[in-house]
């Protein structure tokens, strides 16, 4: 249970980081509707649940 509260909170600052670079990229490209955004979002969360994993793995010493 422990594992799995810190991939969530572990998920949460890496997901939201992960999708705000998404964006950001997203409009610096010059894609400022909203479908872009989203869909740089989406991936951002997306990719974000192996990058947790790992450093989940990392912090616990399991991997």
């Amino acid at each position: 249970m422990q594992r799995f509260m810190l991939f969530f909170v572990l998920h949460i600052f890496i997901g939201a980081s992960l999708a705000g670079t998404g964006v950001i990229a997203a409009l610096s490209l010059g894609f400022g509707t909203v479908g872009p955004i989203l869909i740089a979002a989406a991936i951002g969360f997306v990719a974000a649940f192996p990058v947790t994993w790992i450093v989940q793995k990392r912090i616990t010493g399991l991997g």
